[in-house]
């Protein structure tokens, strides 16, 4: 029988059929190229190649199917997770939406108190009589939250106010705010033509370094504590 002997007829057939395949295709080029009969020592040391094999197989199925039992309890982890944050995320879009009614509030509440206060704050400290109580209102499709017809040294002027509740020291911030006003005053100026506009920002504090931008801005301050 050449190289296949019974016995090895009885190994291979109890081997995967693939791994079965393979070895006879092996055995059949060694019987081709070197004409030996293989002897029992080198069958015997074939089958114990064949265990060890089968023995890393077994491990590496078994990591793999550990990994596969890792892979499952992470991914459930990950929808908890998942779903945690989806639940945090509606509570803040509910407390932001609450804080946003309560902000709005406090600044309409602000913005009314500063209707009744502007007229005498502007009078006694920059010589600004109003001739029409102040509104807020929408020009040009931008919302002005301070309008108001008056006049000063004889010549009537338009006072345009943007209201914040901070007036910050950092310049960033500033820049926003002013860029806000100063659009306004553009769709003023658009809808009435060229007539002498007051800036002004309203707020509750402004820092040191905020007035500073303002005055050199030609921008009145008025702050709640002043009326």
């Amino acid at each position: 029988m050449g190289i296949f002997s019974i016995e090895l007829f009885e190994e291979l057939e109890k081997l995967e059929p693939d791994l079965r395949r393979a070895f006879i295709k092996i055995l059949k080029t060694i019987e081709k190229n070197l004409g030996e009969v293989v002897k029992k020592e080198d069958f015997l040391e074939l089958k114990r190649a064949v265990e060890v094999l089968t023995e890393k197989l077994n491990v590496l199925t078994e990591k793999v199917e550990a990994l596969a039992q890792a892979q499952a309890k992470t991914e459930e982890e990950i929808r908890k997770l998942a779903e945690g944050l989806r639940k945090t995320r509606e509570d803040l879009d509910k407390l932001r939406k609450d804080f946003g009614g309560f902000s709005r509030s406090m600044s309409y509440a602000f913005e009314n108190e500063a209707y009744r206060n502007l007229p005498r704050f502007l009078k006694e400290k920059h010589g600004i009589e109003i001739l029409e109580r102040f509104v807020r209102t929408e020009i040009q499709e931008e919302e002005i939250n301070f309008f108001a017809r008056g006049k000063r040294n004889g010549k009537e002027v338009y006072i345009v106010g943007e209201a914040t509740l901070r007036l910050e020291e950092n310049k960033k911030d500033f820049e926003r705010t002013f860029k806000e006003l100063e659009r306004k005053v553009e769709a003023v100026k658009k809808e009435l033509g060229e007539v002498e506009v007051v800036k002004l920002i309203v707020t509750h504090f402004a820092k040191r370094s905020a007035l500073k931008l303002a005055q050199e801005k030609g921008i009145i301050v008025a702050q709640s504590f002043e009326w």
